[in-house]
């Protein structure tokens, strides 16, 4: 998950201190980037076993005991490798389309942190972080827009082979203890390649695992909250809306946890305190009509990603 955050206190030169700062940390980009590689090998290893005995995608009881016990058998992590793969191709193609937008506008921006984490999924995503101001918001919108767009290129295949590689088990969606929501696009799709199979019956490949993660990740981000990239997308396209629109989605989001999904209370409360505000950029000059077509895409991406109920 991207969370640029802009910050105007950058006295260097991009060539000059970025270059410098990005140097020094390339071992922290390499460490975070492998622990995420082995936690989501792992979480895709069990999903792997699973999908091969037409066991429940995931259950807390039995899959928690045996994720514990996986060290033993390190040979067996290689059958994750399509999950953690395709996630972190997914997750690097989103940061990398903010990265070299930044690096096209010679904006100084760390390359993108990978944040291993102990869960279903083996992540809490990705981000990078940009040291110098922007003062157009052409340049903001470009930098906002750049990695949904280049996380959902990678996103589309890898939905489709991963339902090619599915398979039909009658009523298996309804077993286990984490059942996980359905995005639009998602649908359509398995409409597409089981057009006659329910979707309580069909059985997703991990690689439809790690696209949905990636989904999930994309939703998020391009909510037009603060500086999330949908909020500097906002942003670029009306400051003067930003923060009204902020608010009313951060409440929309509060309801949704309390009536919904409870998993979006958490996000909801992290940006109310850490990203309601977006940093302010003096620039008169429109968008223009090209942008603003893509802001419309942005928004047709975010409503095929969204899930009311994530799980």
């Amino acid at each position: 998950m991207s969370s640029s955050a802009l910050q105007a206190r950058s006295t260097f030169s991009f060539d000059a201190a970025g270059a410098i700062r990005s140097q020094s940390r390339v071992w922290l980009h390499v460490l975070l980037f492998s622990l995420t590689l082995l936690t989501t090998t792992v979480m895709g290893a069990r999903m792997q076993y699973n999908f091969d005995h037409s066991l429940p995608f995931f259950d807390v009881d039995r899959d928690l005991a045996v994720l514990l016990d996986s060290w033993r058998h390190p040979a067996a992590l290689l059958s994750g490798l399509p999950f953690s793969l395709t996630l972190l191709t997914i997750l690097m193609a989103h940061e990398m389309g903010h990265y070299l937008a930044c690096v096209y506008y010679r904006i100084d921006a760390s390359l993108p942190y990978f944040l291993p984490a102990p869960t279903v999924t083996g992540t809490f995503g990705a981000f990078i972080r940009i040291h110098s101001q922007i003062f157009s918001k052409r340049t903001l919108f470009d930098i906002g827009i750049a990695g949904p767009i280049a996380g959902f290129v990678f996103l589309l295949p890898a939905l489709s082979i991963g339902l090619a590689l599915s398979k039909v088990v009658p009523g298996i969606a309804n077993t286990g203890s984490i059942h996980p929501g359905t995005p639009i696009i998602l649908g359509l799709l398995q409409k597409a390649i089981f057009p006659d199979v329910g979707a309580n019956d069909l059985y997703l490949h991990p690689v439809v695992r790690a696209g949905w993660v990636g989904l999930l990740a994309t939703a998020l981000n391009l909510l037009p909250i603060g500086q999330l990239d949908g909020g500097h997308i906002l942003y670029a396209v009306s400051p003067a809306k930003h923060k009204l629109m902020s608010k009313i989605l951060l409440a929309g989001l509060l309801l949704l946890g309390a009536f919904v999904s409870y998993e979006w209370i958490l996000p909801a409360v992290v940006l109310f305190f850490l990203g309601r505000k977006h940093p302010v950029i003096y620039d008169p000059e429109s968008i223009g009509r090209t942008r603003m077509r893509f802001a419309v895409l942005a928004l047709v991406i975010f409503a095929l990603s969204f899930m009311p109920a994530p799980v």
